[in-house]
């Protein structure tokens, strides 16, 4: 069996990148390894490093070649090879930060109907009858893997397999902010009107990009999302109190 640590790849990106990559599987084990080593580049980063950005199983890593060879004075190096044995420094010592409490935010949806036009496929295509999906869809607790594609997009881990639904052969080519949608085994919210392929089961009257905030993505990588059906109504009013 293969240590944990001869499965982490160190890989150039360009000039003034590299990708530690951490694993090919999509799971919670893997991603809290991403996320405690973002956490350590953004609190103990070293000369030249810019920002770091974590996905599912990997962290890229910016840096400026001309700041690292300047700091760190190895001429027979290059950038690449010197930010990788720093790296490599970092992770032989690499212990995983105790796991903090993280963030739950409940998000309101109203599924079906015009919010949600491919709930009836995603249920026909599971065997099973619309509020079943609905049910499963709002039972679970969603890790947020990654912040990605779309200003905001949240990529959740967690989807009941029950509820699986396949992209759709054609994209969309405009989807409405909030809109929150289903491809393969996963599930997510649109934050801004995007085209997209995932089946849509419902939409959330809540803003989750908010470019005027210092902050302007609501949710963040290691959060936990939990779904809460609510009636056209109650959509309504929500969408009324923002205005």
């Amino acid at each position: 069996m293969k240590k944990e640590r001869e499965e982490i790849h160190i890989k150039p990106l360009g000039e003034s990148a590299v990708t530690v990559q951490f694993g090919t599987e999509i799971n919670s084990f893997i991603n809290k390894k991403v996320k405690a080593l973002a956490t350590k580049l953004q609190n103990d980063s070293f000369s030249g490093f810019i920002e770091c950005t974590p996905a599912f199983s990997s962290v890229t890593v910016f840096f400026d070649p001309f700041v690292v060879k300047q700091a760190y004075g190895e001429k027979e190096k290059t950038s690449f090879q010197i930010v990788r044995a720093i790296l490599e420094r970092m992770l032989k010592t690499f212990v995983e930060e105790k796991e903090s409490t993280p963030q739950i935010v409940e998000i309101p949806v109203c599924y079906g109907g015009d919010f949600g036009p491919d709930l009836d496929f995603v249920a026909e295509h599971n065997g099973l009858s619309a509020d079943e999906v609905i049910r499963l869809h709002a039972s679970a607790q969603y890790p947020v893997y990654m912040i990605g594609f779309a200003p905001g997009f949240p990529y959740l881990g967690g989807l009941s397999e029950k509820i699986n639904a396949p992209r759709r052969p054609s994209p969309r080519t405009s989807i409405p902010a909030g809109s929150v949608g289903i491809a393969g085994s996963q599930t997510g919210v649109y934050p801004i009107s995007t085209p997209g392929g995932w089946q849509l089961i419902g939409r959330t009257p809540m803003a989750l990009f908010r470019p005027d905030r210092d902050q302007p993505s609501v949710l963040s990588a290691g959060d936990i999302v939990k779904f809460a059906p609510i009636t056209k109504e109650e959509y309504e009013q929500y969408r009324e109190r923002l205005q």
